[in-house]
């Protein structure tokens, strides 16, 4: 059986931590997006606000298959 797949770049974030923007970040593409077969996390940043860290972001690419 052949299969394409097509990759689509987000980036996410949480007030909590790394892992938790990335299942913010799943959530939100699984509503949008059929077929996800995985994610690569291209990217960790934080945000500091007042000397502290005030958010997670992860930059990462959606990989999902194309349906026929």
């Amino acid at each position: 059986m052949e299969r394409v797949a097509r990759v689509s770049e987000i980036i996410a974030g949480s007030p909590i931590s790394f892992e938790d923007a990335i299942k913010v970040g799943y959530e939100r593409a699984h509503k949008t997006l059929r077929g996800i077969t995985g994610l690569r996390i291209l990217e960790h940043r934080v945000s500091i606000e007042n000397d502290a860290i005030s958010e997670y972001r992860v930059r990462m690419e959606v990989i999902f298959v194309l349906e026929s």
